[in-house]
């Protein structure tokens, strides 16, 4: 893993290949490791002529752990990946992101247009908006001394957490963040092209009827026979990206 200082904070990343640049952002109590290099994504693209850069977002993997919710403004972590493009000199970046990853991709194209030449938004619908239903039940999961108190959804979270080896209370802190949705006006006004690939079983994801509306020549993938776990490394949703970006101007 490389590292660098995104305006104080000590943020890992992986730079793999030559090419393209596609940027790689993981979901809540993953990593780099876990979401892109394990499933063979970086594999996928720098075998398609493209470079994989893959960042452990604040708070998950090699990267700084922080304890306040207020360090996790999406804004900020929005901010981490703008300056990592910018830190390696990437210019226009296809960026990809699954699931919490999507939030920080979504708000990276909303604060900073000129650095993303593409956007994948994996395993997220309509919750970009509205936000998660079961984030305070997932808080309360990172926290808890019982695992067994925790509702189903929590306990889910929780159990992947501690086998990926995730700080808990920084996941906490990370879930509980500030200004965690995307404003539809500015989902309205991405100016490139847009795919949503989700799971056909994943019902965290889902709905995603409004997204849809909202963003402008959007296309959905749909992961046939996969939920919200299983779809990240599918290879439908690799080839769909992959034919994605081939297309893209």
């Amino acid at each position: 893993m490389h590292h660098f200082s995104s305006n104080g904070i000590d943020i890992a990343y992986l730079d793999i290949g030559a090419g393209d640049p596609v940027l790689l952002i993981h979901g809540l109590a993953s990593s780099s490791h876990i979401n892109w290099v394990a499933t063979g994504w970086t594999q996928a693209l720098t075998d398609d002529g493209r470079r994989a850069v893959a960042m452990d977002v604040r708070g998950h993997g090699e990267s700084a752990k922080l304890y306040e919710p207020a360090a996790y403004d999406l804004r900020l972590s929005a901010a981490d990946a703008a300056n990592l493009i910018t830190h390696l000199a990437l210019g226009r970046t296809d960026v990809i992101g699954y699931s919490m990853g999507v939030r920080v991709a979504a708000a990276l194209v909303r604060d900073r247009p000129e650095l993303v030449r593409s956007l994948v938004l994996g395993g997220m619908g309509d919750a970009l908006i509205t936000g998660a239903p079961d984030r305070d039940a997932i808080a309360e999961a990172m926290e808890a001394d019982n695992i067994h108190a925790a509702n189903p959804v929590g306990r889910g979270h929780r159990a992947f957490a501690e086998r990926s080896g995730g700080d808990l209370k920084a996941l906490a802190a990370c879930t509980r963040a500030p200004n965690a949705t995307v404003a539809p006006e500015a989902l309205a006004a991405i100016a490139v092209p847009v795919l949503i690939a989700i799971g056909s079983k994943d019902e965290i994801a889902r709905p995603l009827s409004a997204l849809t509306a909202i963003i402008p020549g959007v296309e959905v993938l749909d992961i046939v026979g996969r939920d919200h776990m299983t779809a990240s490394g599918d290879p439908q949703f690799k080839a769909g990206v992959l034919d994605f970006l081939k297309r893209r101007p």
